[in-house]
């Protein structure tokens, strides 16, 4: 086979770069195309963008060690085999990412003869991919076992008297027949397995979950759909044990003991990773201790508690529980910092200066009793009535100082709302509301942050692996989008310039409207690139920090206890060995870490945004649920999102976005417009656009699934906040003479800014 010849070096374009993965015989990752290319230095860096941006373009898929045409195949991946055809196999790809609308493609397996039994339909292989000119290939590597995916539904049956599971994925629309009961009832959550190869096939209940209304339920539907390990094996509980008798020695540490360090945390807190102290130097600075938790000391690379928190990743917090990271003697007990005990710290030390720059810092094993614990709410209440004590008071004093540097840094500000849910103690609703934002809040963030910085550099000064905790700047496609919503408003967003988090605030402040305000925040959130762990230091553009590393909770955070481990390793912080026996010695970096970052670092990632979307879903849950009762009701809303079928709209001051149908707007036809985002009757003239503000009836809320839908009130539903010139009326005449409340008739319009 002749060879294909060499791309030509230099910086490809998009074309290019798809021409290389497609032609690849091999896997075409970020690796593989720098190397062709001869990429090196900054061409790496800018090759990462335009990958990024082909991916947001919808032209590649894939991860950055392994990508392929949008709508094709990898060049390596799992295949299951849907059919036999004349004696081949025939196989689609196990998990297919488009859209239903979308067919996966079909290859034909080609099997080595006399390499053991022939396939059969329903086997999954691990395979290598090609496509030529007469379709897909496959030439199998590795026959994988049989998968039998969880499914997690409420048993419902119908009028015969048959069970079906309906999934409580709202992603999943059809309901499978239940061929084995295993003892569930209708109207029970259950998990439940396919019995054959098509999810349209039957499926039989493995585990009967209770009443899928049930306190505590709506966390549990989130845990199992995203696959989060929430009981601990044996092992790691019995290892946990031991640990957590591991003794403090006064001697092999700082003693930090006779200084009144405060932790500051929610009042419902489960676990403490922190705790603050600050005085003046007398020379117009500070000197500041921030006191983290020293998980490391506990939880040894190799242990059995290890390896459970990196498939973790990260603690999970819901309304009703936490999944933790560690097992509750070590992340409720023995590591968390409670007032008043003898508790093992990692210490930093830092000095700063009177404007908030951090002179010196320094970092030690230390030995710390907390001095009081005060809720946020508390910690304000004390400052603004004047009575609180010298050490709160001195706290505050250093944030000022601190709060001078952030403000010369001018990071990204965008103040969102955070939903919070509070049950009582029955685990039912109580409230859901907006949760406060307070100087409090910004005091313990901004020592976090300094002590986040100040670990970073620690380690570059030692030249040590570090885990950055990165957030890279806009790509350009994403900056585009912006520039041309942000036009609807009729404002500019000049793209010929340094990107900066100070660009999006500047534009911010030129934003008077609090409606409108809120809506470009929420505009410019959607512009970000999602943060993410790696070992390259590229940077936090949100906080427009150089160097910045997550070293503030161990606890709860994977990322954190590999910063923890590189400190010691990189400062001689070891401790005494403990006995011989089940808890490994060392507490430093493990060898398979110091030697590939990237990689637990692409798992750790991968699990905080496990994490995340599952709290976020129980809180949709939560959201409908409260809302359940309220059926029928008219709320004031605000329109997040318009597609072509209909429109997003959250109900303000709660959450909880709700579509309306584009079929439910009236008889006439709408037309969506994607660069601005609209809906637009044809013959009404009547807008909806993002930012809109209407009055809307809640038509259903599932608190199984999170999904609600609304409805316009009346007619053409009624606005509470018109955007921008009012647009003349399209009348004619046959609409005219329609009968009052005739879907059609004339409507008030909606403006745009």
């Amino acid at each position: 086979m002749a060879r294909k010849p060499k791309p030509a070096p230099g910086l490809p374009t998009k074309k290019q770069i798809l021409e290389f993965i497609e032609q690849s015989e091999s896997v075409a990752g970020k690796r593989e195309i720098a190397r062709a290319f001869g990429l090196k230095g900054q061409e790496k860096i800018k090759l990462k963008a335009i990958l990024k941006d082909m991916a947001d373009e919808g032209l590649i898929d894939g991860k950055k060690t392994a990508y392929h045409r949008m709508g094709g195949v990898p060049k390596v991946t799992v295949l299951r085999v849907l059919d036999i055809e004349d004696g081949e196999p025939i196989a689609i790809p196990d998990n297919w990412s488009p859209d239903d609308a979308t067919p996966p493609p079909r290859l034909r397996v080609i099997e080595k003869r006399g390499k053991g039994p022939a396939l059969k339909k329903g086997d999954r292989v691990l395979a290598r991919t090609e496509e030529t000119r007469t379709g897909w290939r496959a030439h199998p590597m590795k026959k994988l076992a049989v998968r039998t995916d969880q499914v997690l539904g409420v048993v419902e049956t119908d009028k015969t008297g048959k069970s079906w599971l309906s999934p409580t994925d709202k992603r999943i629309r059809h309901s499978s027949p239940i061929s084995d009961l295993n003892g569930a009832e209708a109207g029970q959550l259950v998990l439940a397995e396919h019995t054959g190869t098509s999810p349209r096939s039957g499926v039989k209940v493995t585990q009967v979950l209770g009443d899928p209304l049930a306190p505590r339920a709506f966390s549990l539907i989130a845990i199992h759909k995203h696959g989060i390990p929430f009981t601990f094996p044996e092992e790691v509980l019995e290892e946990a044990e031991l640990a957590a008798k591991l003794p403090l020695s006064p001697e092999t540490r700082e003693d930090l003991r006779h200084l009144p360090i405060l932790a500051i945390d929610p009042p419902d807190a489960r676990d403490h990773d922190d705790a603050i102290w600050a005085e003046p130097d007398g020379e117009g600075g500070f000197r500041a201790i921030i006191a983290i938790a020293d998980v490391s000391f506990y939880v040894r690379p190799g242990s059995a508690i290890d390896k459970e928190a990196r498939k973790r990743g990260n603690s999970a917090y819901f309304p009703d529980r936490v999944v933790p990271m560690l097992p509750e003697v070590l992340s409720a007990d023995v590591c968390s910092l409670r007032s008043g005990e003898d508790r093992a710290a990692m210490a930093c030390h830092l000095t700063i200066d009177g404007v908030g720059k951090i002179t010196g810092w320094r970092f030690t094993r230390a030995l710390v009793r907390i001095a009081e614990f005060i809720a946020y709410e508390n910690a304000q209440a004390r400052i603004d009535a004047g009575n609180a004590d010298e050490n709160l008071q001195n706290l505050w004093a250093c944030w000022r100082a601190l709060e001078k540097a952030r403000d010369d840094r001018d990071p990204l500000a965008l103040e969102l709302p955070e939903r919070r849910v509070v049950l009582d103690e029955k685990g039912r609703i109580a409230e859901i509301a907006v949760r406060e934002r307070l100087d409090a809040h910004r005091v313990v963030e901004d020592f976090m942050i300094a002590a986040n910085v100040a670990a970073a550099k620690a380690l570059e000064s030692k030249a040590a692996p570090v885990v950055y905790r990165l957030h890279e700047t806009p790509g350009r496609e994403k900056l585009v989008a912006l520039k041309d919503y942000m036009a609807t408003f009729g404002r500019n967003l000049a793209l010929g310039q340094v990107i900066t988090p100070g660009l999006f605030n500047r534009m911010l402040k030129d934003v008077t409207d609090e409606s409108e305000k809120a809506l470009v925040m929420e505009a410019v959130l959607r512009s970000q690139t999602q943060a993410y762990y790696g070992p390259q230091k590229l940077g936090h553009f949100g906080l427009a920090l150089a160097s910045y590393a997550h070293f503030t909770s161990p606890i709860r955070r994977y990322a954190d206890l590999l910063v923890h481990r590189a400190l010691v390793d990189a400062f001689g912080q070891e401790q005494p060995a403990p006995p011989k026996g089940k808890i490994p010695r060392g507490s430093g970096l493990s060898e398979r870490d110091r030697e590939d970052l990237g990689r637990i670092s692409e798992a750790i990632s991968d699990t905080e945004r496990r994490a995340m979307a599952a709290e976020r879903e129980t809180i949709d849950r939560y959201v409908a649920a409260w809302l359940s009762a309220r059926i029928g009701e008219v709320f004031e809303t605000r329109i997040t999102g318009v597609q072509k079928f209909g429109f997003f709209a959250t109900i303000i001051g709660l959450g909880g976005d709700g579509l309306v149908p584009v079929s439910t707007l009236g008889a006439e036809r709408f037309e969506y417009d994607e660069k601005s985002q609209t809906l637009e009757g044809n013959e009404s003239g009547t807008r909806y656009a993002p930012g809109d503000r209407l009055r809307l009836r809640l038509a259903e809320a599932n608190p199984l699934t999170g999904a609600l839908k609304f409805e316009l009130e009346s007619g053409g539903g009624s606005r509470i906040e018109p955007r921008g010139r009012k647009l003349p009326l399209k009348r004619k005449g046959k609409h005219l003479a329609g009968k009052r409340g005739r879907p059609g008739n004339i409507r008030h319009q909606g403006r745009r800014r």
